[in-house]
């Protein structure tokens, strides 16, 4: 991972509510605008509820991040994920943690398995060993869904029904897209010109401050429900009369630690505390 912006930290701390008052009073003017306050973390265990797999092509499209291995977790380099592609013709893509991979999966009710797999060549020295991933893999014949937390587990097991693989579904995917900058720690953004767009699958971010251009990356934490980082932010830096918005924007961003929808067209962006530090909303551009 990409090492953070220092100021983002030093941000995160000058700017964290100095005590619980403080903190209730943004929660209860969040509500008032109609965002809905909730918990990053809970504190009673939600137990597993399996789903039932009734269209294959829906519920297991998509990107999924390898989190345990052989009930170890998994710590890479590289993040390790698998993409499973029905519309490429039962096609599977991603990376073992240090090297891209491609291959190809059959799917029959509950049973599955991965083969063909080529990889590209580069030398690693992971925590969690390349071939293991691999060998796993090999050995995959079963799988089941799994709900917690509204997040959603893939259990991949071998012959024996052994689970020797846990995936959790990649969940950023409604962060996709371009945005209006709406709040910006809690106060309206009258600068309609305040835009941002998302690509989660690239893992960038680019932007209008309503002064200048930013580009930035996006870091990813798996074994986090809607963790998301942005970091390497880099202004155009041309000067303006609304730099103090663009300074605000930019330590917002690296303050932000996950993000959570609010409804169907807008997102919030949380810190380490939970607290909302943005409010965006969708950009219909058609």
């Amino acid at each position: 991972m990409r090492k953070h912006i220092v100021i983002g930290l030093l941000a995160a701390l000058l700017l964290a509510p100095s005590n619980m008052d403080a903190q209730k009073k943004k929660d209860k003017k969040m509500e008032k605008r109609g965002v809905a306050i909730e918990n990053v973390t809970a504190n009673v265990e939600q137990p597993m509820h399996e789903v039932k797999i009734t269209n294959p092509a829906q519920q297991l499209y998509g990107e999924w991040d390898i989190v345990t291995l052989r009930k170890k977790k998994v710590y890479s380099l590289e993040r390790a994920y698998l993409y499973l592609d029905f519309a490429g013709g039962y096609k599977v893509y991603g990376n073992n943690g240090c090297n891209t991979i491609n291959g190809s999966f059959q799917l029959s009710g509950n049973n599955l398995k991965f083969g063909d797999f080529i990889s590209t060549s580069e030398s690693c020295h992971n925590v969690t060993n390349e071939k293991t991933v691999m060998h796993t893999l090999a050995d995959v014949r079963r799988y089941t869904v799994e709900t917690q937390y509204n997040a959603e587990y893939m259990n991949l097991m071998n012959s024996k029904g052994a689970v020797i693989m846990v995936l959790k579904r990649h969940n950023l995917d409604a962060m996709n897209g371009p945005w209006l900058v709406k709040e910006l720690n809690t106060e309206n953004v009258s600068d309609l010109n305040m835009r941002v767009v998302i690509d989660a699958e690239m893992q960038t971010i680019h932007g209008d401050t309503g002064c200048n251009i930013i580009n930035g990356i996006i870091t990813l934490d798996p074994a986090k429900d809607m963790a998301i980082q942005f970091e390497d932010l880099k202004s155009s830096e041309h000067h303006c009369d609304r730099i103090d918005n663009e300074t605000a924007l930019l330590l917002a961003l690296e303050r932000t630690e996950s993000c959570k929808r609010i409804n169907q067209n807008e997102m919030a962006l949380l810190d380490n505390k939970g607290s909302i530090v943005i409010v965006l909303q969708r950009l219909n551009l058609q």
